[in-house]
């Protein structure tokens, strides 16, 4: 097979693939001027969540409200109202320096609304609570509508259009069908709910981006920018480069690396990829299969502690537990998506016959180590400190602190103050969308508290479900299970369907904190543990990143590849089939998860065991080669074998272990008989 001799791509092309596929850097230029007032904003912005998390005492609504108008001034002000605006003329007379007027107008009011609220005095507001002024409904409904405004040009569409569903089915209540139907509410009562109270936008997931997870994301750029990016880079290179398809095992191993200080799966697809995907194409393996292991393997590091992008603090927030908790539960489910990853990749380069990168091409170990060695104290730092159980805040402004005095003192990437100064401002610029993402959350989550919506739609999910699981066990063979257990399985597909269906564009932790407060209400009447549902919600709202047909870090990856987009995605969902047969894991075996009840090492052993043979199985069967090639029906035969081993227990195990026997003796002698024919 002839290696590929594309060119690699330039910084300036790869920027603008990443700001093509993902709208949350999609910034629009605009004038010197008004440029160094933004940049400011940008840095006043980091420093004051620095200061407030880590030293200030500042109120919780204020917090809170500060928070959301940094966010929807600096949008009105970075992200057009369409994606051509940033051709339009940049000096028409109702532009200024690039931004409409209107634009600034919006931002202004943007920061007033968000301001007015918190900025009252607590007995003024708790006499106005339930009984809102007409000055109250106007601010209000004004942050309501640049709040949509806000999200639908800095995230897209799609959530938007669910926060007006949302707000519409809180209105037409007497109007909806079957068990949705309720008493509804009028537009005050509407407003009240979601801006006069601690339940709609000022409500937790704007809490936690406030409190959490800008602190996480600065953290990530700065170590970005002390060299811990390449040092995870080149420490893949020595690691799996020389094997064989050694490129493919290097884009896995350093995309894993990666996700432990990125939670944008976009953002590492294009980071690590520039790499990554031209040397898979050198190397032989064709480009949309280069870009779909780069695309899956990325995606990865929304699963992967210690950061997991921002699901870890919301599922902190709501379940209650310690964020050391959950980071230990993702763990072992993080490990089996990259363990399914790099066993189809193994397979297809050995399928191939593929080669690995050469000893001229990688980087020696103790160079790698002299030039970056300084890079990964930060992250020690910031694993020591969650994990001897401070606060994820805490932990966060000393691994931001580490990074500043490491980049101060590493010869190798040196931190200047103009660095530091692009540093915060790039670390509150990636905060943006995800802010305005999580204040239209705010509006969902505050409709369903409102109406009692989510308890409603779980009745219907159940419902369904035990309808389906009714038909389903009077059915020859499947009657062997019980209603319940169809219902919960059926459940569960459901649920997944809708995660995936949602997350079509929507930011990974706008999904996982809807469907948590719809689908968990239907898990917990089927008696499923909070944090497996959580788990479950938050894995599958993943895999919308490399699900078509919006596989957006697949879409990224392909333009990197010069590759078929929707072929790319198609493939990065077969490599990721892991990801999807996990969680299913943890549901019938919530061992996996490590804190779940129940925990036994005993238990957590076979499951995992299981799980690796299945995915293993998996990999195999989708790739059509073991030691030798597969014909079609050995394929069928290892797929549908492969659940055995993914159903926990030895008797599964053993009956799967039995069934791949035949299967392993007839490659065998294939690959004997290929042997001796060469």
């Amino acid at each position: 097979m002839t290696a590929d001799t594309t060119p690699e791509l330039t910084p300036e092309q790869l920027a603008e693939i990443e700001r093509k596929y993902d709208p949350e850097t999609a910034f629009r230029p605009t004038g010197k001027m008004l440029g160094l007032v933004i940049a400011a904003a940008l840095v006043a912005m980091s420093v004051y969540h620095f200061y407030a998390s880590g030293f200030g005492l500042v109120r919780e609504l204020l917090h809170r409200g500060i928070h959301i108008s940094f966010v929807l001034g600096l949008v009105f002000l970075l992200f057009g109202m369409r994606k051509g605006d940033a051709t339009l003329p940049p000096r028409a007379w109702y532009r200024f320096d690039g931004v409409p007027i209107f634009d600034i107008v919006f931002a202004l009011l943007a920061v007033a609304a968000a301001m007015y609220l918190p900025l009252l005095s607590p007995a003024a507001l708790a006499q106005r609570v339930g009984n809102p002024s007409t000055t109250d409904i106007f601010m209000g409904t004004a942050l309501l509508v640049l709040t949509l405004e806000a999200t639908r040009r800095s995230v897209g569409p799609t959530l938007p259009i669910i926060g007006l569903i949302f707000i519409a089915f809180a209105y037409f209540g007497p109007w909806m069908p079957g068990a949705l139907k309720h008493g509804g509410s009028s537009w005050l009562a509407i407003i009240n709910h979601l801006y006069m109270t601690n339940q709609g936008i000022y409500g937790i997931a704007i809490g936690v981006m406030a409190q959490y997870v800008f602190l996480f994301i600065l953290f990530g750029v700065l170590a970005t920018r002390i060299g811990l990016g390449q040092l995870f880079i080149d420490l893949a290179m020595v690691i799996a480069g020389r094997y064989s398809g050694g490129p493919a095992k290097v884009a896995i191993f350093s995309s894993a690396f990666m996700g432990t200080i990125s939670g944008s799966s976009i953002a590492n697809t294009v980071t690590t990829g520039a790499l990554t995907i031209p040397a898979m194409k050198r190397v032989g393996y064709p480009a949309h299969f280069s870009g779909a292991v780069e695309a899956t393997a990325s995606t990865g590091g929304q699963i992967t502690p210690p950061i997991l992008g921002a699901a870890a603090f919301i599922m902190v927030e709501y379940l209650e537990i310690p964020l050391r908790d959950v980071l230990a539960a993702a763990l072992f489910p993080a490990l089996l998506h990259y363990f399914g990853i790099f066993i189809m990749v193994h397979l297809e380069a050995k399928k191939l016959g593929l080669r690995g990168l050469r000893a001229e091409e990688l980087p020696k170990m103790g160079l790698v180590l002299k030039d970056h060695w300084l890079s990964l104290i930060p992250l020690i730092i910031l694993v020591y400190l969650i994990l001897s159980g401070k606060t994820p805040d805490f932990a966060a402004v000393y691994g931001i602190i580490a990074c500043v005095v490491v980049g101060f003192l590493n010869p190798t990437h040196r931190l200047s103050l103009r660095d530091l100064w692009d540093g915060l401002a790039s670390g509150a610029k990636n905060t943006l969308a995800v802010g305005a993402a999580a204040a239209t959350v705010g509006v969902v989550v505050g409709v369903v508290t409102l109406t009692g919506v989510g308890f409603r739609l779980g009745y219907v999910v159940v419902q369904t479900a035990t309808d389906i699981g009714t038909m389903l066990s009077t059915l020859p063979i499947l009657g062997y299970f019980t209603v319940t257990q169809w219902a919960l399985f059926t459940s569960l597909i459901l649920i997944a369907i809708a995660c995936i269906i949602m997350g079509a564009g929507i930011p990974t932790t706008a999904t996982y904190i809807i469907l948590v407060a719809v689908a968990a209400p239907a898990l917990a009447q089927l008696q499923v543990e909070p944090l497996v549902a959580h788990f479950f919600v938050f894995y599958y709202g993943v895999l919308a990143d490399i699900t078509p047909p919006v596989a957006l870090a697949a879409y990224a990856a392909a333009g990197i590849a010069g590759s078929n987009p929707f072929k790319t995605g198609n493939t990065a969902f077969r490599l990721g089939i892991a990801k999807a047969l996990v969680p299913f894991v943890f549901v019938y075996s919530p061992a996996l998860l490590l804190v779940a009840d129940g925990f036994t090492w005993w238990a957590f052993t076979v499951t995992l065991l299981g799980a690796m043979l299945g995915i293993a199985s998996l990999g195999v069967a989708f790739s059509g080669y073991l030691i030798a090639g597969l014909k079609t029906w050995e394929r069928w035969w290892v797929a549908l074998v492969s659940f055995l081993f993914i159903a926990p227990g030895l008797l599964t195990m053993g009956l799967g272990l039995a069934l791949m026997l035949p299967i392993l003796l007839i490659q065998l002698r294939r690959r004997n008989a290929t042997t001796v024919e060469a």
